[in-house]
C-alpha cells in the first residue's frame, strides 16, 4: 500500500537506534506541520485486549505473556525477547504485517485530510512515520526518504534507563537487540545528529525541511539506486 502512496505524497520514514531521540525529532517535524504516525503507538493499539496483535500473541504463546486481567505483560515480554532472539523473530513475524498494514491505512486516510497547523517555518506538508525497526523489518522501500536520528550510545543508554526504568544491563541488551546504529547511518538518505543541544537538532530539522521543499531531493549524491538491506 505504501509503495504506491509514496509516489504522490511527501512520505518520510524516521528511524534510528533505540534511545536516540526519534520521538523528539518527530515532534519537531510536527511543529513544522507534518502529520506524524508512530509505529510504536500503532503497535500498542494492536496489543490492547482482543485487538488483532493481542490475539496473535495469545494464539501463539497462550497465557505466557499476559497478566491475570488478560492484558499483555510488557515487562515480562521485553525481558524474554531480549534474552531470546528466536522468540523476538517469532513475535516480529506475527506483529510486523499487522503494523505495516495499519500504517498504510493511516497514511491513506490522511492523504485528503487537513494538515495540522504549523507553529514553525518552513512548513512541511507531508507525512512522517516514526519506525524504530524500519531496517530490521525491511520496510525502507515503502518510503520516499529515510531519515536516521543519531546519538551517542551513552546518551541512548541514559535515556532508556530514565524513560523505561531499565537497569544499565537491560538498556545495553535493548541496544544489542537491534541493528547497530552505524549500519542504519550507512543506509540513511538523510541524518539528524541529536548528540548536541535541542536547538541544534531543531535547526537541522528546519534545514532538512527547507531542502526538501525546494525540490533538492532526498538522496545524497551517490546514494540513489544503491542497494539497501532487507529483512
Amino acid at each position: 500500500m505504501l509503495e504506491s502512496l509514496r509516489k504522490t505524497l511527501p512520505l518520510l520514514a524516521l528511524t534510528g537506534g533505540i534511545g536516540t531521540g526519534k520521538s523528539t525529532v518527530a515532534e519537531l517535524f510536527r511543529q513544522h506541520g507534518a502529520l506524524v504516525i508512530s509505529a510504536d503507538l500503532v503497535s500498542r493499539e494492536l496489543l490492547e485486549p482482543k485487538a488483532a496483535g493481542w490475539g496473535k500473541i495469545h494464539q501463539e504463546f497462550g497465557g505466557r505473556f499476559f497478566d491475570a486481567t488478560g492484558r499483555l505483560d510488557r515487562a515480562t515480554l521485553r525481558q524474554a525477547i531480549f534474552a531470546d532472539p528466536a522468540l523476538r523473530r517469532r513475535l516480529d513475524s506475527l506483529l510486523h504485517p499487522l503494523i505495516r498494514s495499519r500504517i498504510g491505512e493511516l497514511v491513506a486516510g490522511a492523504a485528503g485530510a487537513a494538515w495540522p497547523v504549523a507553529s514553525k517555518t518552513p512548513v512541511f506538508p507531508g507525512i512522517v512515520v516514526e519506525v524504530p525497526l524500519l531496517y530490521e523489518a525491511g520496510w525502507q522501500d515503502d518510503f520516499g526518504c529515510v531519515v536516521v536520528v543519531r546519538s551517542e550510545e551513552e546518551q541512548a543508554v541514559l535515556r532508556l534507563m530514565g524513560r523505561d526504568q531499565l537497569s544499565r544491563g537491560e538498556a545495553l541488551a535493548a541496544l544489542a537487540a537491534q541493528l547497530p546504529l552505524a549500519e542504519k547511518l550507512a543506509w540513511a538518505d538523510l541524518v539528524i545528529d541529536n548528540r548536541g543541544e535541542l536547538a541544534a537538532t531543531a535547526r537541522q530539522v528546519a534545514e532538512l525541511i527547507a531542502r526538501l521543499m525546494t525540490g533538492a531531493g532526498c538522496h545524497p549524491p551517490g546514494r540513489a539506486g544503491d542497494a539497501s538491506p532487507s529483512s
